[in-house]
């Protein structure tokens, strides 16, 4: 599910564009990817983290509505496009492209869609290697290609499709969590 939800969130998102924009400056794909690797990695366990506390801190009926309510906000988000966040990408290469790479996608990262999902999931779900995991999984699935294909990739999917499909199954994770029905994923 994480892995899922997160990949199709990411579809169009300012860090996909981020992935495009940095293969386009520095076309050495192999320390860009590590560099999201290890962005996400760090970003969505810190994400996780806070998800846990949060299913921790509150009771199971007030979690139950922030989730569900989470999940549908997330649903309404989901239909706002992102722009590419070009100064992120244009920073110095000062710290090499690794670096720039992993400090443009943490950054970019923070508050971002997948990293609230990452919070719902890991507060819904109660194991935090899986959520984070599978969250990692689904930037990488959306990310890499990116990177690859840039260009190609933005002219043959309709985006707008892809975020309607990610917004319909925030929309149903939300209805689901709401009525309580959430153990069927």
């Amino acid at each position: 599910m994480s892995t899922g939800v997160v990949a199709l969130g990411e579809m169009g998102d300012k860090t996909q564009l981020l992935a495009m924009l940095l293969a386009a400056r520095f076309r050495k794909p192999a320390p860009i990817i590590l560099g999201i690797l290890v962005a996400t990695l760090a970003n969505h366990a810190l994400a996780g983290a806070m998800g846990s506390w949060v299913a921790a801190a509150l009771g199971p009926n007030v979690l139950r509505w922030v989730i569900g309510l989470s999940f549908l906000a997330m649903a309404a988000w989901m239909l706002v496009p992102d722009k590419a966040d070009e100064e992120a990408a244009g920073g110095r290469a000062r710290f090499g492209v690794f670096g720039t790479t992993v400090l443009a996608f943490f950054l970019a990262e923070m508050g971002d869609k997948t990293q609230i999902a990452t919070v719902a999931l890991a507060a819904r779900y109660s194991d935090f290697v899986s959520v984070v995991a599978g969250t990692t999984l689904g930037m990488m699935i959306a990310n890499v290609p990116a990177v690859f294909l840039g260009d190609k990739i933005a002219k043959k999917v309709s985006m707008t499709l892809v975020h309607a499909v990610a917004a319909l199954i925030f929309a149903v994770l939300g209805v689901l969590t709401l009525l309580n029905v959430g153990h069927l994923f």
